[in-house]
């Protein structure tokens, strides 16, 4: 039995469309990991990149503030190591305001002195990804953990 021209036609402009349906079905959650992924990573990246800012303006505030005798002995004051550790965190040595990045907090910040004339500045901080801290294993196990510790460190010669 032959067909019509024009309904063999329409018939193969149907199975083509069908098969870019499915092309796309199969093609999309790759797409979306893909744009997913580069936006975490890119967020990683802003946010590392704050926080070692923070960490290096802490550093410079402790190695002007910090008084260096003949020795090269670093002396650290309560007040300087306090406000070393606010600048880290919001920015400013009084400690006023929000935190530069969501979680922060004073107590992940250290300040001591490196020996030999030189002060130490770090900080670690956990990096949570858009979709949360875990992933769900669906009963097949306990949840993958996604946090991320991002450390910077700086070292800087007191004045």
């Amino acid at each position: 039995m032959n067909m019509p021209s024009n309904m063999r036609a329409r018939f193969s402009q149907l199975r083509q469309r069908g098969v870019a349906t499915v092309e796309f079905a199969i093609c999309i959650p790759v797409l979306l990991l893909l744009m997913l992924a580069t936006a975490e990573i890119g967020r990683m990246l802003f946010q590392y990149n704050t926080l070692a800012k923070a960490v290096r303006d802490g550093a410079r505030f402790a190695a002007t503030n910090a008084a260096v005798g003949t020795t090269r002995i670093v002396n650290i004051i309560p007040t300087v190591y306090s406000g070393t550790r606010n600048l880290v965190v919001t920015g400013n040595t009084a400690g006023t305001g929000a935190a530069l990045l969501p979680g922060l907090t004073v107590n992940d910040v250290t300040v001591n002195d490196a020996g030999n004339g030189f002060v130490r500045v770090a900080a670690t901080y956990n990096y949570v990804p858009m979709v949360g801290a875990t992933l769900p294993k669906f009963g097949l196990g306990d949840p993958l953990d996604l946090t991320v510790t991002l450390p910077a460190t700086v070292v800087m010669r007191a004045l």
